[in-house]
Formats: C-alpha cells, structure tokens, sequence
C-alpha cells in the first residue's frame, strides 16, 4: 500500500563534490542547469580554466574540456556548448566537434539562457534578444527594451511560452531605500510580442502552464508567479491570451505560507507539472510548496534542503522539479502518483480536489469514489451528470462495455436526448472513444446514414479505430473504411481496399511501411481481370520494386499473353528488364520474338534503343533478316560468311551506319568486306569504300588500303582515299603515293600544294619522280627543290634543260631570297656575266645582300656587284649589308676608307670594324667606337698599346661597368691605361659628367690614392673643376679613409667644402682634432664642444672653451657632460649659466640619487622661473624636507604650487619625515595619512580623531593596532567598533587580541558591538566561538538568543550539547547526527539520535552510525536499525557486519527485513540457522526466500553432519532440478520417499527409469511399486514390464498394468472422436470459402475471432508444450494427443 503521509517523491541523484567538482564553483556564477539531462560548471584546476559537463544520465562519466569563458550553458536535450567570453557567443557541438554559430555582441551580455531546442535568449543591461542557432549567419534579433524597473537588478531567470509570444524577465534588487520593506525586491517584465507591450510586474518567481478544463473547448494558457513583500506572500494564477467561447479564468491569489525562523526566505523558481496541473515553488531556504494550478489550493510544503536552491529546472520525466544547492547536491522533487490522491483525501480532506486531479492525470487513489458517485448518480436518474462522472474517470475504469450497456438500458427522459446519446457526447467533448465506445457509436450513426459525422470524429482524432470497427464501416464506404483499416493497422484489409478502390501505387508502399507481405500474384491476377490499366500499372510497380522485384516477371508475362495483351506485355518486359541483368536473357529473347512476328517497328525500335545485350543473338539476327531488318541483322551476325552476304547490298544500307559497322569488325574482316564489295559492284560500292577506308585508314594501315585500290587499279579511288588522310598523315609513303595520284589523275595544283605544304614527303623521292615526269609546269620541281635546299640541283637541271626562263620564274616569283644561291650556281657553271648581272637586276623582291656579298666574296668575284651596289645606294637603300659591302671594296681598293668610316652611319661597325683588324688597327677602332663596341675596342687597343685611344674612349663612354672592367686588379694594362686618363684624357675634359663617372669608377674600384692623385690635379691644380663642392668633399674623404696625414693641409687649403659632413667623418674616422679645427674655423660652437666633451674627453677644456666663446647653448652642452661625470655641482651652475631647465628630470634624478639637495634647491629654484611642471614642484618640496627647511616648505606649500603633495608625502613618510610629512598631509586634508603619521608620532588621540575623519577601515586598523601596542584599550575599543562591522575584517582583529592575551579586552568589544546597527552575522558567530573557549557558561545563553544570528557551519568549533542544538534548529539533520558521533560523551543521546538518523540527506551517515553503536552501544544496535530498515541499504549492512563477524548481534534485525527477499540478507541469515543447527527454521527460510545460491548452500549442507541438513541439501537439489545430485543424496542416507518424488517432479523419463532400475537392485519392491504409482506419466510401459518379468515382479506390475490399458483406451476414443469432429469444420470451411470472393471476404468476419480466412496450418499448443500444466504430476488425458494426431492427419 502506498505511503499516504507525502504526496511527493523526492531524490538525491548525486553529489557534485564527490565526482571531483570544487565546492567553490557551485554557485548562480558557475553553474547552469538548463534541463534534466545536462549540469555544467565552470572551475579552475591548478591555474588551468575548464568547464566540466555532467550527463545526469551517465554521471559517472564526466566530461571535462580546457575552456575559458564568462558563462556556459548546455543545450536541453543535445550534445551542444553555448560559451560566452565577453562580447563573444559561440556555440559548439560536442559530438561532432564542430563549431555550430558565433557571434560578437555589440552589447554585454548579463544572462542568458536556452528558451527552446533551437533558440538562445540574451539578456543585455538595456534590452533582452533572441538568437536561433537554425542558420550559420544570423544575429541575435531584438525583442523588447528592459522595463526601468529592472535597471540594478541581478537578472536570475528568463521565461517563455512554447510559441514565444509571451516572455517575462525575472530579477531581484536589494530593497535599501525602504526600510520597511522586504529586504530582496522581486521585479519581472511580463511582454507580449503580439501586441509589443510590458508590464512591470513585483515578483520573485514565474512560469508559464497550459491547463484544460473540463467543460472547455480550448486548452486555458495560464500566468502564475509568486512574490514576497513585507505585507506577506502571495502566488497569482493568471490567465493570458483567452479564447472564446470558453468562460474565461478567475484568478487566483493564494497565500504563501513561510515559517517563523524564515523571515528572510523568499520564492526562488517555480516548476509547473504539465501533466499533474501541480505548481512546484522552491524557496531561497530550501522549503517546497505544491499547489494546485487551476483552484491554487496548497497541496503541500516540506523543507527539502539546508542550503540554498540556487538553480531549477524541469524534471520531465517526473513532471517534477530538478535543481542544485550551494553543498553540490543534485536534488529533485515530483508528484508521487500512488499516494497524492489519498493524501489529499485523507490529509487534505478535499474531496473536489481529489477527484480533479485524478481525473486530469488519471492517477489511481480515488476510483471507489468515482465508482460509488456514479452509481449514486446513475440511481436518481441523473443521467447526464452520471456519464460526466464516467468519462472523466481516472485511467477508463467506468468506460467500459457494461458503462454503455447500462446506458443503453436507461429510459429516455420525456423531451432530452437518450443517456446512452449524452454519455457519448460528453465523452467526445472530454477526448478520444476506447475500443468498445467507438463500435457502440458507429453502428448507430451509419444506420442513420449520417457517415459525414464519422468522418469528422476520425478527423478529430475521437475514435479508437479497430478492425471491427473498419468492417462495420465497409458496409457504407470503403474509402472511410479504408481509412479506419489504416489507423488499426490491418494490413491485409488495407491491402484489400486499396484494391477494390484502384489504388493499386499505394499497396506496395503500405506494406513495406507495415512489414506485410500479401499474395501479389493472386491480387495482380484479380486486378488484371476487373481493371487492366491498373493492373499493367501494378504489374510494372511489382517488377520495378528498389529493393528486387516483388512477383516472378515470367509468370506476370504468362498472365498478360493468356489475355493477349502484347502491347501491355511490352510495355510491361521493358520496364521490368530496364536493369539488363544477365539472368534476364531468356526473356529479353521472349519480348524481341514476340514483337518481330508481330510488329518488327516496335523490335526495331526497342533494339535500337540498345537496352538488352544478353538475349539469343543469332535467332535474333535471323529473325531480322526475314522480317527485313538488314542493319539489325548486321548488328547481330557475327559469321563473316552471314556479314559479306548481307553487307554488298550497301545500296539498301544508310552509309553513315555502315561506315560506323565497319568499327565492329576486326581489321580482316574489315579488309576482306571491302575487297568483297569492290569485287562484286566496284561502281556502286567505290564511295562507301573511300568512306571506310578514310574513316579507319589508322586502324587497316595504309599500306593494305593502297594495296587494295591498286590492285583493282583505281587510281582515283587511291586519289580521294590518299587526298582525305594526307593532311593527316606523317606516312612519307602515303604523302609520296598521293603526288603520283595527284599527278596521274591531272591534278596539278594538288600536286603543287602538297609539294608546298606538306613535311613529310621523301624530298629526295619526289624531286627525282617530277624530273623524270618532265611536267609542262615545273612549279612543283622548284617548289620542292626550294623547300629543300636543292637549288644547285635545280639551277643545273635547269641551266642544262636550257629551262632559264624558269630560273627567272624562280627568284622573280616564287623565292627571290634564293637569289644569292641561285648567283653562286650560276657562276659554278660558268655562266657569263651579262646574264648573271641582267638577272641580279631583274629580281624584284628582297632578298639576303650579305648572302650574296658572301657568295661572290667566295668566289672572288665581289667587284661584279659593285654596280648594283651603287645603283642601290642611289636608290637610297637602308640596308647595312650594302654598305658593309662598300666599305669592303673602298678598303680593299684604298679608296679613302677613314672618311668613309667616319662620315657614313648605315655600315655594321662590328663587321667592318672585324674586317679591319688584319688591315688596319686604327681603322677598326674608329668602326668599333663608332658602334660602341667595347669589347673589340679595348681588345684592339691593348694589343694594339693604343691607351690613349683607349682612356679617351672610356672618359666620353660614362659606363661603369666597361670602367670596371679595365679597371680590375688583374688587367696588366691597368697603370697604363690610369697614367693616360690622368695625363691627357681628363685634363682634356670639359664635361662634369665625365669627370664623375670617371671619379665614380675609381671610387667602385677601390684605388684611393690614385683617385686622391686624380683629384689633386683637377682640383688642387687649376682647372674648369677647382671650386667644384662634391670634388672638394671627396678628396676630403678619400684623404680621410687612404691618406689621414693629407687632411689638414686640406682642411686649411679647401674653402667650398660641406664643413658639417665632413667633420662628423672625421669624427667617426678618430680625427677628432681635425674635426674639432672645421667646427671651430666655422664656429660652430655646440659642435666643437661635443667633440671636446665626448670625442676628447676632455671636460677642462670643455670649461676653457665654454668660458671663452661664454655661450647659454655651449654651457648648457657643458652641464650635460659634467652631469653625466656626476661632477653635480659644476653641472648645476654650469646650468644656472645657461639659465637652461630643460634637462631637469635627469638633474632630478641624479642629483636625488647622491643627495645634493641642497644644489637641487637652487637648481629648482632656477627652473621654477621658468618652468611650471609638477615634477619641479614636487621634487622642491621634498627637497625642502630633505634639508629640513620646514620654514621654506610652510611657504612654499602656502603659495600657488603644481606639486603632489600627496606623493611627497608618502616620500616623507617612508624617509620617516614624520613632522614633513604631517605638514604635507595637513595641507591636503588627507586625514588617512595623518592618522597614520600622528601614531607614528606617538599622538593617539589625534590619530584616532583622523582616523574618525578619514573614515577608511585600513586606517581604523592601523590605528587600532597602534593603540593595542600601546594597551589604550579604550581607544581601541573606539577603532574596533569601526572594524567589527566589516565582516572580512573580523577574524584577523580577533586573532590580534588573541595572541596578546587581552581576552576580557575582545569579549567586551564584540559584547559592545552587539548593539550596532551594522551587526552582522559574523559578530555574534565570533562571540559565540571566544565564550566556547574562555567563558562556557554563557555559550548556552547566547546561543538561545541570538541562534537565527549565528553562522551554523562556522559553530563546528562549538562543542557539546550547543552544536547538537544549534543542527538541530537549523534542520542540518546531517550535521546533527555526525556531531553526536564525534561528540558522544556528552552529545549522545539515544531517543534524540533515533529522530535524528531518520531525516538525515547523506546515506553515508547511516552507516558511520551502526559503526560508532557497534564500538560504543551495541546492545542499542537492533534498536537502531528498526527505524532504519527503510532507508538502508542491507547487503550492504550484511556486509559490513559479516567483515566484522558481528552477524549474531543483527539477528532481529535480519529476521526483520528478510521478507523483503534480498540475496545478502537470506545468506546472512541461512548461515546463522546452520551455525545454531536450527533445521526446521532453515526449511522454512529456503521455501520463502528463494533469493541465495541454492547450488552453494546446497553443497554446503550436503557434508553437514546432520541428516535433516543433508535432506535439505536435496531439497536445494531438486528445486533447482539438479535431479541426479538430489536422488544421489536421498539414496546414499535411504531417504527413498524424497527420491521417488524428487524422480516425479523432474518430469524426466530417464531418471524416473533409473531411479526404478536402482529399487531393482538393492530388491526393494515396495519402493519399485510406489515409483510406478507416483512416475505413471513418465515410465514406459515396455520398459516397466521387461523390467517385472526378468526381476519376477509381476505381482508389484500388474496395478500399472491395468491402469496402463486403461488410459490407451479412453485416449483412442477421444482421438477418433476429435478427427471426426476436425473432418466436418474443415469441410463446412472449405465450402464457405469456395462461396467467397477472394478480395472482399465475408462482412461480419472479424480476424481476432474467426481467423485471417486463411486455413490453419497447425492448431495451437496448449502452453506450448502440449501438456496440461494445471494437472501437475498424474495421469495424462487421452484428449490431449487429439490435435497432434488430428494435425498429422490433416
């Protein structure tokens, strides 16, 4: 029987720091909880961020990533991480490792929280948005701005309806402008999106719930939300969004009620059951109140946790709340269904309530009720109430068929509908009919013909659809019909009228779907017969099934040709051999036949579609042939013999096709076709062979082609096949074959093209057969000879044909640059000039003169082309090879060749300049600087000694890299070619550009000196270049880096030189006297005292020249120097010279740093003049105190001043300038410091009077610990009460007095601050520690008065009977309990710990308690344990009293909690009955508790000494059919009853037979008869009677002889009588089913009672065994063979 005394089941589901969750992160910052699958926590594990996830469903498993962030939530129901680190939301998937969305928030984010499975509120400090996380790239959208009631609020929740239309924010505020109110202020924001507005609500929890009510239409969407004020709590029921034309929701306000003690607690979340219509609120202090949601009536309130709830959510599977407290306990409440309706029956006394909820949740506990209020209602003839009270019943216990039949029974009352019409119309406003409801009401309303009524029911979803209820409604409309067979899920009647309704596509589908599978054949057959069309369609779906057709596609044919139906048949074989599968072959063999007999177009078609290949090709092709198909035939032989018979009629053949045949054979075929159509019909055919052979010309080789065509000497068939291949063809023998066609068959031009373009003739080949061809047309000769090279051939072959007009054709049209050779083999045959020049003359066109110079030169002829080389000069060629040409002959000729070379520019001055050389040097120099040929010049010139030449042509060239090149170390020529630039080549320059270039290449070539003397005599020396700055300035350098003793002499020679440059390197070179010389010649002052005081080092001199040139700058550069030398004082009035402060910082710091003050004074005193920095100010005023001139720093700080007081005062401080500091502190009212400064001083009572001032708690401590040093208690006390109030601050002022010994001084400081206004928690719990320790006797006292201002955890300390009390008030049960344990001397108390352990939270303690009652009151340990039987774990009390062989001292115990069945304690116990050899009571605990070893114990017993222990060993045996082991032991102590029954029951012929055999032999015939009497079933009769008749036992045998024959006999006759029966039912049923349609069955036939109309294959066995359990061990009827003979025999 359930427990009635709670309504609720409430659970520990586990412990957060148990699987390794620090207790620091369990608080509203780090931990979430979004639903009741996921807890996730965010801590930090030596240094390292993590955030841990704890699957609620496998929490031994936790999950631990290394991730930063702000906040993490786990989504509600996935594997899925939203993280959010600052601005930054992203969200992840953990399963698949991806990252789901990210977004950087423009706004920060303060809570947020998962609202629905794909939807993220945001919750900003101005507006609150929502992000769906349904696509990649969306942004968080706005839905609303905050109300200016929640601005300061800490935002704990965030709430919405399931369609998101209403929303509301939740936060809590401290209340502290109002004294009188509530301390924790509720606020929420309550927004509807339909209608864009909010209201600002005062409240402290709220949930959404939806309700249905009896008597509405409409599901009524509720608002319920609690708050507490200081005028009390309330929970409001509200209703949102009403809908017409429900009565709308009276609202509800209920108290909330909160013990005395919890003045402070306040609703932290509510849970809304949506199944129970029960609303769970949670409060801070850890009570629980349920309430009912739609009369708001309070069901219950219990305090659940000692800690706070800090987060909720809800229990789905429960309809319950899950939520998590600060100790890291996961805990959940829920409605415990077995005992809330008699809890709220009994406790409550509120029947209504009662009978509501267990009508809303159907929930067991009120159905007596019901029942009795029916009949009741039933009785006075209050019809309609009668049928609400049975509709609404709990789970359906009143609708039921008796229900309807008393209904239907009732009379109708005169002028309202009938009872049975109003049952079934409230019981179609209250939801879905049951099975019999259903079929109660269709009869009636299809009788009536109103089947619209029906439909809108089912449509609604208020019938329960049943096969019977489908049969009912097939008598009117199949269609409705079918769709109650769907709902039902009746296959073969789906099926049926999917059939009977044509809608054959549907069957296959329906029945994969349903896992069905019905005769298709039979179907396709019925189909086909009624409705061909469909039954093609239907065919076609069963072949073409995806997972292989679902009927055999022949005996579908088979079908369709039995009807003559070829087309269907067709279309049908097309489809279903689609997949071409080699299998198929024989009917895709059937399908070509069938349409080539008769209609070949369709076999045409469907073979040129190319769908099946596995087919009889040869009967094909042959069919082909008769029916006319050549092509198809063709396709399909494969004889060459069949192919040459039909292939020669190419006339009747298309000639693309053919052509493409041809691709199917093999080369001889393919050869022995062609030879085959040439030969009968050359004419007719030679076109389609030019075809072939062009289109597989690379495949049969050219070579057989032209073989072919020359043998039947076709030489225009050679042409055409050779002209289509040609161009393609790099074959020299096909290019060569072509030109003999081309020549053959007159194609001149063909011949002349191929000659010009093609590239792979044999050239040779073909110049030889056009000579000897002798053509009219020498044009292909000449073109081939041209393209070759062959134009001395030609001009012989020519020449000597007396063919000169064709020479002439030659250069004047086809190639005029064949000019040049065509001279030279004129001249090699002794041509005579006249003609050789009236060609040259006579050739138009352009062609190589060099070539032609070249020729002529060869032959030493070149003065014959002198003419036409004038003559083209006149003619104003351009051309450099004529006048290359020229320049030969003047030179040759010594016609003024110099002028020639110098005025004329159109010859090549390499080449003429190359021809020079051998000739004349100086004329190849002037060709190659005339061309800037550089190599070839400075080649001539050296071996030539031509250096002048050379260093004028180099000076006016300006190349650097031609002057690096003969500049370079290893030129011999180098010195040479250095003394001509310097002696004449620049001397004689007037261009600065080359004398740069020229200084440049010295300078890259690294020669100084020579450069130094290359510059002394364009410089030094007087010259166009003397006052040139940047000459000036490289000598001064190039004297600098190669020549250092030079550089004076110049410094004092050179005016125009860059003084600045130059003296900075000469700095860097050491020459720092030189530099110094340029700095001072022209004054630049600062500069030369750099060189001084940094180069030279030299601060004396530096002083020297300061004082001489008496400079601000060059004294201020000197105090820099001596700064820098720490010579401080010289520096600060070579400073005060200067009148220079800039550098004041680094004055500071040094002069700071050793200590001048006093030089510091007049330093800052100098700069203040001019300067208003703080950093002066500052430092003056510390100098001041430095120097202890008080009197000056009064002044200074009384005058207008920029300095940090503060800073100096702090310097003052340390420095221990305490009176410096005091006037500094004073002068900036800064009270803090003084203090602090005026103990130092030993003034306390100014200190503590700053310290009031100051108001800072580290100044009170300072100064409270200066006057504890000092033992001014009183003072202390004044600075103490300023501190106590800082709860932070406590323990360390605490441990201060402590450790001085002053404890009446701390007790009467925290006694005084009792009465402060800011007493806190922390005083009293202090207080309280300090009298446990130094004044017991008022601990008790004070704990009484101040016990709900005391900090529990901190009171471990306490001792005693006070810690006791104080768990105890507190409901820290937990606490309670481990405090009498550890304290039990003077904790203990036995009637007080029994109260205690019974409400404790941690089971662990339960056994830390039977410990400590072991070691100190054992004789109160079965005591204890009564009242923890409930709520212990026993095997694990078994085990830990049998570690310790304690057993005996639990017997009562043992003996208490035995019946609840469990293996540890039925072990426990059995051992204890064998220790004390109590026998009978062993047996007793066997038979009722069978939850042990039975095979164990049994082989323990079966060695025990005693007998009764042995049988019960058999006894173990038997029960768990161990029946050799059991008759084994029975035997050995003659225990031949036990042996006998044990044989029975196994139920074993074989042992029973043994166990007869073994009576046999020991000669114990009593025993013998009693086994045939007992084992009759399971002995067999011929083995018993051979038996009897070797042993002479006949007499014992005879008995079971004669019952033996009588069974056979009463088992025969009911056998006959049983297949006689079974003869005349089978017969009756094949007749009926004869009369019966195959797809539309008998109406009335309803499957669950008559069978699927299908014959029986064998009927059922009775338990499956075919035995008759209930008979147990006896005799066996003879009916029960009846079915199996009657199977058999059927």
């Amino acid at each position: 029987m359930a427990d009635t005394s709670k309504p609720i089941s409430f659970c520990e589901h586990l412990q957060l720091s148990s699987l390794g969750v620090q207790p620091g992160s369990i608080s509203f910052q780090s931990l979430t909880l979004e639903s009741d699958h996921f807890i996730c926590v965010r801590e930090t594990v030596n240094g390292q961020n993590q955030v841990v996830i704890i699957d609620l469903a496998d929490a031994n498993n936790v999950l631990r990533r290394p991730i930063s962030a702000d906040s993490a939530i786990m989504h509600p129901s996935k594997k899925i991480l939203a993280l959010k680190a600052g601005r930054t939301l992203q969200v992840f998937n953990i399963e698949t490792k991806q990252k789901v969305k990210s977004h950087i928030n423009n706004e920060d984010v303060v809570f947020w929280k998962w609202l629905s499975e794909s939807t993220l509120g945001l919750v900003t400090d101005t507006s609150v948005y929502h992000w769906s996380i349904t696509d990649q790239t969306s942004a968080p959208q706005k839905v609303f701005d905050r109300h200016p009631t929640l601005n300061g609020a800490q935002i704990i929740n965030y709430r919405a309806t399931p369609d998101e239309k209403w929303l509301v924010l939740i936060g809590i505020t401290g209340n502290t402008t109002n004294p009188s109110a509530f301390k924790v202020k509720g606020a929420m924001q309550l927004y509807n999106r339909d209608r864009g507005v909010s209201q600002p609500i005062e409240g402290h929890a709220a949930s959404f719930a939806e309700l249905k009510i009896d008597g509405h239409q409409h599901v009524t969407k509720l608002f319920t939300f609690a708050v507490r004020t200081a005028a009390g709590a309330k929970l409001h029921v509200v209703e949102i969004d009403h809908t017409a034309p429900d009565p709308p929701f009276v609202k509800k306000a209920v108290d909330v009620y909160f013990p005395p003690e919890a003045t402070n607690d306040f609703p932290v979340a509510i849970q809304v059951s949506k199944k129970h219509g029960i609303v769970f609120l949670v409060t801070k202090y850890g009570f629980i109140h349920l309430y009912d949601l739609e009369t708001g009536a309070c069901v219950y309130m219990n305090r659940i946790s000692g800690e706070t709830i800090f987060v909720t959510a809800e229990l789905e599977a429960a309809h319950g709340i899950i939520g998590v407290n600060k100790k890291g306990q996961v805990l959940s409440v829920s409605v415990d269904e077995q005992s809330i309706v008699p809890y709220i029956l009994t406790t409550l006394n509120n029947t209504e309530l009662a009978f509501k909820l267990a009508s809303r949740a159907n929930l067991p506990g009120a159905d007596d009720l019901y029942v009795k209020q029916f009949q009741q209602l039933f009785a006075a003839g209050q019809f309609s109430e009668a049928a609400k009270v049975a509709a609404n019943s709990p789970r359906g216990i009143l609708r039921t068929a008796q229900v309807i039949e008393s209904f239907k029974q009732a009379p109708t009352p005169q002028g309202s509908l009938s009872p049975i019409l109003q049952y079934f119309g409230i019981l179609l406003e209250k939801g879905e009919l049951n099975h019999f409801e259903s079929l109660e009401l269709a009869r009636p309303v299809l009788q009536q013909g109103r089947k619209q009524l029906l439909e809108k029911w089912l449509k609604e979803n208020k019938l329960t659809c049943s096969e019977e209820l489908g049969d009912i409604v097939r008598l009117h409309d199949m269609t409705l019909a079918l769709s109650v067979y769907l709902r039902a899920n009746v296959p073969n009647k789906v099926i049926a009228c999917f059939a009977e309704t044509g809608q054959t596509e549907k069957i296959v589908l329906y029945a994969k779907k349903v896992g069905y599978t019905p005769d298709y054949v039979s179907l396709l057959q019925h189909i086909m017969r009624t409705n061909p069309e469909k039954g093609a369609e239907f065919a076609t779906q069963l072949a073409n099934d995806e997972s292989g057709p679902l009927v055999n596609v022949e005996r579908v044919v088979d079908i369709f040709m039995s009807q003559n139906m070829i087309q269907p048949a067709t279309s049908f074989l097309l489809d279903a051999l689609k997949d071409n599968k080699p299998e198929q072959g024989h009917l895709q063999t059937r399908l070509l036949e069938m349409n080539l007999v008769h209609a070949p177009q369709v076999a045409d078609a469907i073979l040129g579609n190319e769908m099946f290949t596995h087919y009889d090709r040869p009967r094909i092709a042959n069919l082909c042939e008769k029916a006319g198909l050549l092509q198809r035939a063709l396709e399909h032989y494969e004889d060459l013999a069949d192919i040459k018979r039909a292939i020669v009629h190419a006339s009747g053949l298309q000639s693309d096709w053919l052509v493409n045949y041809f691709s199917r054979l093999t080369t001889e075929q393919s050869m022995a076709c062609m030879y085959e159509m040439l030969r009968v019909n050359i004419r007719q055919n030679l076109q389609v062979v030019i075809q072939i052979a062009t289109k597989y010309s690379d495949i049969l080789g050219p070579v057989k082609l032209i073989e072919m065509f020359e043998s039947f000497k076709s030489f225009e068939g050679l042409y055409y096949y050779l002209g289509s291949i040609v161009n393609l063809s790099e074959d020299p023998e096909v290019h060569f074959k072509y030109v003999q066609a081309a020549t053959r068959t007159g194609q001149i031009r063909e011949v002349e093209r191929i000659c010009r373009e093609s590239n792979y003739y044999n050239p040779e080949k073909v110049k030889n057969f056009l000579k000897e061809a002798k053509l009219q047309d020498q044009l292909p000769l000449i073109i081939v000879c041209d393209r070759f090279d062959f134009v001395h051939d030609l001009v012989l072959y020519l020449y000597q044909n007396g063919l000169i007009k064709f020479i002439e054709v030659y250069v004047q049209r086809v190639n005029s640059f064949r000019t040049p050779q065509v001279i030279g083999g004129l001249l090699d045959v002794d041509c005579d000039e006249t003609t050789v020049k009236s060609l040259l003359a006579s050739v138009t066109g352009n062609f190589p003169i060099d070539e032609l110079v070249a020729e002529v030169e060869q032959r030493n002829r070149l003065k014959l082309i002198l003419p036409w080389l004038e003559a083209r000069v006149q003619a104003d060629s351009q051309d450099p090879a004529v006048y290359n040409a020229l320049a030969k002959i003047y030179i040759d000729s010594n016609n003024n060749p110099e002028a020639f070379l110098k005025e004329n520019h159109l010859y090549e001055p390499h080449v003429v300049g190359k021809f020079c050389e051998a000739r004349d040097p100086y004329l190849a120099y002037i060709a190659y600087a005339k061309g800037f040929c550089d190599e070839e010049l400075i080649t001539i010139t050296n071996e030539n000694s031509m250096f002048k030449q050379q260093a004028r042509y180099l000076v006016k060239r300006r190349q650097p890299e031609l002057w690096a090149q003969v500049l370079v170390p290893d030129n011999i020529h180098r010195r040479s070619l250095i003394d001509q630039i310097i002696a004449t080549a620049l001397p004689e320059c007037t261009d600065p550009d080359d004398v740069s270039v020229t200084v440049k290449a010295f300078l890259s070539a690294d020669l100084p000196l020579e450069l130094i003397e290359l510059l002394e005599k364009i410089v030094i020396e007087p010259s166009p270049f003397s006052d040139n700055r940047n000459l000036q300035n490289l000598l001064l350098l190039t004297a600098i880096r190669a020549n250092k003793g030079k550089v004076v002499g110049y410094i004092n020679k050179l005016q125009n030189y860059d003084s600045g440059e130059i003296a900075k390197i000469a700095t860097e070179h050491g020459l720092y006297e030189e530099a110094f010389t340029i700095y001072k010649k022209y004054e630049q002052h600062v500069m030369a005292m750099n060189v001084l005081v940094e180069h030279v080092v030299s601060i004396d001199r530096g002083l020297e020249y300061a004082t001489k040139v008496n400079k601000p700058e060059v004294w201020s550069r000197l105090g820099k120097a001596q700064l820098d030398g720490l010579r401080i004082k010289d520096a600060i009035d070579s400073y005060i010279k200067a009148d220079d402060p800039s550098n004041f910082a680094e004055v500071i710091e040094i002069a700071g740093h050793a200590g001048k003050h006093d030089d510091l004074v007049r330093f800052l005193q100098m700069a203040r003049k001019h300067l208003r920095e703080p950093k002066i100010d500052t430092e003056l005023a510390y100098a001041y105190a430095k120097t202890d001139r008080l009197h000056d720093m009064e002044d200074f700080l009384g005058m207008t001043n920029v300095a940090d007081i503060l800073e100096v005062g702090e310097k003052c401080f340390e420095d221990e300038l305490y009176q410096a500091a005091r006037l500094l502190f004073s002068s900036i009212s800064n009270w803090a410091r003084l203090a602090t400064t005026l103990i130092y001083l030993g003034e306390n009572q100014a200190a503590v009077e700053s310290a009031r001032k100051a108001g800072n708690t580290q100044v009170w401590k300072q100064v409270h610990a200066a006057c504890i040093e000092k033992s001014e208690f009183r003072l202390a006390q004044i600075c103490g009460l300023n501190i106590v109030v800082h709860a932070e601050e406590l323990p360390a002022l605490v441990q201060s007095y402590e450790r001085r010994g002053h404890f009446d001084e701390v007790l009467a400081l925290l006694e005084a601050a009792l009465s402060l206004e800011r007493a806190h928690m922390g005083i009293f719990t202090e207080l309280s520690i300090l009298y446990s320790k130094y004044r017991p006797g008022k601990l008790m006292e004070h704990l009484k008065l101040f016990v709900s201002r005391i900090n529990i955890p901190k009171r471990k300390r306490t001792y005693g009977p006070e810690l006791v009390f104080l768990y105890m008030k507190y409901d820290e049960f937990d606490n309670a309990a481990l405090a009498m344990i550890e304290r039990s001397p003077d904790a203990w108390e036995h009637n007080q710990f029994k109260d205690v352990i019974v409400r404790v939270a941690n089971v662990e303690i339960y056994y830390k308690a039977l410990t400590f009652y072991l070691q100190e009151q054992p004789t109160l340990l079965n005591d204890l344990l009564s009242v923890m039987i409930p709520r212990v774990d026993h095997a694990r009390v078994v085990r830990m009293f049998r570690q310790i062989d304690h057993i005996p001292l639990i017997r009562s115990y043992l003996i208490a909690v035995q019946h609840l069945n469990v293996e540890a304690v039925n072990d426990a116990y059995n051992d204890l009955l064998i220790e004390e050899e109590d026998y009978k009571t062993l047996r007793d605990s066997i038979d009722s508790f069978d939850n042990f070893n039975n095979i164990a114990l049994a082989q323990r017993l079966e060695k025990h000494e005693l007998l009764e222990f042995r049988r019960l060993a058999a006894h173990l045996y038997k029960k768990n059919a161990r029946w050799e082991e059991s008759i084994s032991l029975s035997k050995q102590d003659k225990l031949y009853k036990d042996a006998i029954v044990t044989a029975a029951t196994s139920a074993s012929t074989e042992v029973a037979e043994d166990l007869l055999s073994y009576f046999v032999v020991i000669g114990n015939k009593e025993c013998y008869a009693a086994t045939l009497f007992v084992c009759f079933d399971l002995l067999r009769p011929d083995v018993v009677e051979e038996l009897s008749w070797q042993h002479g036992l006949n007499d014992f045998y005879m008995p079971y002889k004669i019952q033996v024959s009588r069974t056979m006999r009463e088992r025969l006759a009911s056998l006959e009588k049983g297949v006689r029966e079974r003869s005349k039912k089978e017969i009756a049923k094949e007749e009926q089913e004869a009369e019966q349609p195959i797809i539309n069955p008998g109406i009335n036939r309803l499957l669950i009672t008559q069978g699927n109309g299908y014959p029986s294959q064998a009927p059922p066995m009775i338990n499956g065994t075919g035995m008759n359990v209930g008979m147990g061990v006896g005799m066996m009827p003879v009916s029960h063979f009846v079915p199996i003979v009657a199977s058999s025999a059927s």
